[in-house]
């Protein structure tokens, strides 16, 4: 099954996908397991009811609408990860409310890798997340597919205070 290609620019404004054209003008149909994945974790999950938001006035839980009975339907599975609640998080350490910011980031992003391996898209999936200086943190995907090349991605979250005029 083909699906479309896409790339994904990121900047201090955030991180955004498109679709990819091949020279002749049609989309590009190669890498649909990256793309898979890149859906995951470019779609925000719905948050849990007792999950604290990053903004302390809000009540958007956000989520995807098409989550809602996506196994009987489709026999898909809920799309995507919680590290958006960490837009506006302090990189801490364990000793922290909430936890480790990097284990939090790992954690979110090893449940969206989750249904890769439930459904046999992948044989084994590794996440590292490292704090990259004082205001950013990388995580780093490996994909294992069995006797076929791994494939290796990386996401960051900026963290930052941005003074006006900077």
């Amino acid at each position: 099954m083909a699906d479309v290609r896409i790339v994904s620019h990121a900047d201090l404004h955030g991180t955004f996908a498109d679709w990819m054209l091949t020279p002749l003008g049609t989309l590009d149909e190669k890498e649909e397991l990256i793309n898979a994945i890149k859906v995951a974790l470019m779609t925000d999950a719905l948050a849990d009811p007792d999950e604290i938001l990053p903004d302390p006035d809000a009540t958007d839980r956000r989520g995807w609408w098409g989550d809602y009975d996506a196994f009987p339907i489709w026999g898909g599975w809920p799309l995507g990860c919680k590290n958006w609640l960490l837009t506006r998080a302090k990189i801490s350490d364990s000793f922290s409310f909430e936890g480790a910011t990097l284990q939090r980031a790992e954690d979110y992003t090893r449940i969206a890798m989750r249904p890769f391996l439930d459904n046999k898209l992948a044989s084994r999936i590794e996440v590292m997340a490292s704090r990259i200086g004082l205001e950013r943190i990388e995580v780093l995907i490996t994909v294992y597919r069995g006797p076929k090349d791994a494939i290796e991605l990386r996401f960051q979250s900026l963290w930052a205070d941005f003074i006006a005029g900077n």
